[in-house]
């Protein structure tokens, strides 16, 4: 059996067509889904969402940027501020911005709360969409 995995932000949908399994980033950690999963309904953290079409493919990156994940009778609609997939993402310029964020982040003084804030969710997001080209953190 396979599951029907829908991938929606408000300006398109990212992925819609049936998987083998997916693995989620949850706010509590990475949330493997299966057919026959129980159903769920549970926040996602910005990082990336891994999709298998069927087990002789490989398995397809989507950097997620927050958002809901709800699974019932073998659906996985997600629902995220912005998505995009891996295989879309130039490598070199997703390098580029995860160190430019990594930088950043290091140089917040520990006192400038908004500014740490700021610099931690563009680190996070540098990141995701880095990993999700490919690349290694």
């Amino acid at each position: 059996m396979t599951l029907t995995v829908r991938v929606i932000s408000p300006d398109k949908t990212v992925w819609d067509a049936p998987a083998e399994e997916v693995i989620l980033p949850s706010t509590t950690g990475q949330l493997g889904i299966l057919s026959g999963h129980a159903p769920l309904l549970t926040a996602l953290d910005t990082g990336v969402m891994r999709v298998r079409a069927n087990k002789n493919q490989g398995w397809t990156a989507i950097a997620l940027l927050g958002g809901f994940a709800e699974v019932e009778q073998d659906e996985v609609t997600i629902l995220v501020n912005s998505a995009e997939r891996g295989d879309t993402i130039n490598i070199e310029e997703a390098r580029a911005a995860f160190n430019e964020a990594e930088t950043r982040l290091n140089q917040v003084q520990s006192g400038e709360r908004q500014a740490q804030i700021q610099a931690n969710q563009a680190y996070k997001r540098a990141r995701a969409r880095f990993q999700a080209a490919g690349g290694t953190v």
